[in-house]
């Protein structure tokens, strides 16, 4: 039994019904990396692990790995503070994994970690990864299961490395950022959370006459388009990468249904009832990158909250009215063969925008993570064509 069997690895996913269809919109909401499943119950058995010890560098040793997984399993990531203890505990492990992101990230780019304390009062963790010249700034939105401190911390650097001031945060409730675990009382908050923390960071006189781009991720995708859709000025371009935007009506609950999980949200909404659906397959094409995920230790993948699911649903709907609103500089990568996050619901976005400068790029053979878990030629590939685009738009300014 591998590692992700043995941790009951999993991708956690929105499904508000049980009913199959043929969509081309199937499984919009996403999860970017597929992680461990803790049990509701305290006591815990935790079966050998076989390939824990070649994911590292330098491994530990079996025993040292199923104790520390045991451990995890074991605290309350409902709250941040045991969220930070549990990254601080894995942050060396996830270093050292086998995995190009990590392998040959440059060394020499400057990082910074800090928290700032947003309008209502949460502490939002943030980062930075700085070369010695900037050329161009560039600010980063997760997804949905998802954070900025594991396989993005491979990414920041190598595009840092081209000359890109790269920055990050955790969404409220998501990561190292305050807020109850996977919680999203209104998706409008994320969206306000990224617009005042990165208007901060725009603001600073180091960044004030660069330009300044928006990257979002599967549902991160949805916070940077409804970001533009608030400020359509305020940032010289916009990339997506397999981004949540459209559900399509055959994938919807019927109208009485939604109804009633809206009504039922305002009186449970943190109650953890939309089942999931294992999506880890669909996520990660590369086998060995698939197992390393299990090592994203604080990422949300408990059955979703009743809200959450709500307020997502509602933000592809928003998306889908305004995507003719969508103006400014647009760059969609997206993987051809996903099913998390279907490549035509980005060929409907890159149809639908009003751009003026707007590229797709679908990636033959693709899955869902498309910047982790792919063969290595292909993640360069990706992070090549995002580093190009941004050279071409910096170089026109």
């Amino acid at each position: 039994m591998d590692l992700a069997s043995t941790l009951r690895f999993r991708s956690p996913e929105l499904c508000l019904f049980t009913r199959k269809s043929n969509s081309p919109f199937n499984n919009p909401l996403s999860h970017q990396a597929p992680i461990l499943i803790r049990p509701k119950k305290k006591t815990v058995s935790v079966p050998t692990i076989r390939t824990a010890t070649h994911l590292t560098v330098k491994a530990k040793s079996e025993e040292d790995m199923r104790d520390k997984f045991k451990w995890v399993k074991l605290q309350n990531l409902d709250f941040a503070p045991a969220r930070r203890l549990v990254r601080t505990a894995f942050t060396e492990d996830q270093s050292k994994l086998d995995h190009c992101l990590f392998k040959f990230a440059p060394s020499e780019i400057k990082t910074e970690e800090w928290y700032e304390r947003n309008s209502n009062g949460l502490k939002i963790f943030c980062k930075s990864w700085m070369p010695k010249q900037i050329k161009g700034v560039l600010c980063f939105c997760h997804g949905y299961g998802d954070t900025c401190t594991f396989f993005f911390e491979g990414i920041a650097r190598y595009i840092a490395a081209s000359g890109y001031g790269v920055y990050a945060l955790d969404h409220p409730g998501f990561g190292l950022s305050d807020g109850l675990h996977g919680y999203i009382s209104n998706f409008d908050e994320l969206v306000d959370n990224v617009i005042e923390t990165y208007s901060k960071i725009k603001g600073r006189p180091e960044l004030r006459n660069v330009p300044r781009f928006l990257l979002g991720q599967s549902m991160g995708g949805a916070v940077t388009l409804k970001v533009h859709l608030k400020e359509p000025r305020a940032w010289d371009g916009v990339i997506l990468v397999a981004p949540m935007c459209k559900i399509a009506e055959e994938m919807k609950p019927p109208p009485v249904v939604l109804k009633a999980l809206t009504c039922l949200a305002k009186v449970m909404p943190k109650a953890k009832l939309f089942p999931q659906k294992d999506l880890a397959p669909l996520a990660f094409r590369d086998l060995r990158k698939r197992e390393m995920a299990v090592y994203n230790v604080i990422c949300y993948d408990d059955l979703t909250r009743l809200k959450t699911g709500v307020e997502l649903l509602k933000a592809t709907d928003d998306i889908e009215k305004n995507v003719d609103k969508v103006s400014g500089p647009l760059l969609i990568l997206h993987g051809a063969a996903d099913k998390v996050t279907d490549p035509k619901v980005s060929q409907f976005l890159h149809e639908g925008a009003s751009s003026t400068d707007k590229t797709l790029k679908l990636y033959e053979e693709g899955f869902h993570c498309i910047l982790e878990g792919e063969p290595d030629d292909r993640i360069f590939t990706v992070l090549n064509d995002i580093i190009s685009w941004l050279d071409e738009r910096c170089s026109s300014k």
